[in-house]
């Protein structure tokens, strides 16, 4: 439902979001991650990649690359039954094609959280904040999801990424 006026509440946020992170480059560096996130793909291929390099963790690269699909799936889960409708607003300018019409959580944000958490523990560099800040930023400079989306998202790849990497810790 297209809303009329000034924007408010979440809308207002992230119409300035959007306005002050917007720019010709920015723009172009959030729809190449869109891309790579797109149904968790880019992420899944680098796990994919690490158990192909990392021969003596290739069981451990091959159940966090599963965590990290098993994350969008979850996130998948949680749009279907809150289905809360992607922003709608004159305020707002979406700049990407999006696979569905639900916005929270993004499963972007939970799929690039997952990845950056579990493949943290393997790469043993804390990936955390070189791949979620920019990941969550972009899906606002898109104009594809409100703030709380890429917040819940987040939670919800920190969550599942957190409870595999725990488990992987337990089974040398």
């Amino acid at each position: 439902m297209l809303e009329k006026g000034q924007p408010t509440g979440e809308v207002a946020v992230l119409a300035k979001a959007q306005g002050f992170l917007k720019s010709e480059a920015s723009v172009k560096a959030a729809r190449g991650m869109s891309h790579f996130g797109e149904h968790a793909l880019g992420w899944f291929g680098l796990g994919l990649l690490g158990a192909v390099v990392d021969k003596k963790r290739r069981k451990d690269w091959l159940i966090a690359s599963a965590g990290v699909v098993g994350a969008h799936a979850a996130s998948i889960a949680v749009k279907r039954v809150v289905r809360r409708p992607r922003p709608d607003h004159p305020s707002v300018e979406v700049l990407v094609g999006t696979p569905s019409k639900l916005s929270f959580p993004s499963s972007h944000a939970t799929s690039t959280t997952a990845a950056a958490v579990l493949y943290s523990g393997l790469t043993g560099r804390n990936l955390v904040p070189a791949l979620v800040p920019p990941m969550l930023a972009s899906r606002l400079v898109l104009g594809v999801h409100y703030p709380t989306d890429v917040l819940a998202g987040a939670a919800l790849g920190g969550l599942v990424g957190g409870l595999i990497r725990r488990k992987l810790k337990k089974n040398p």
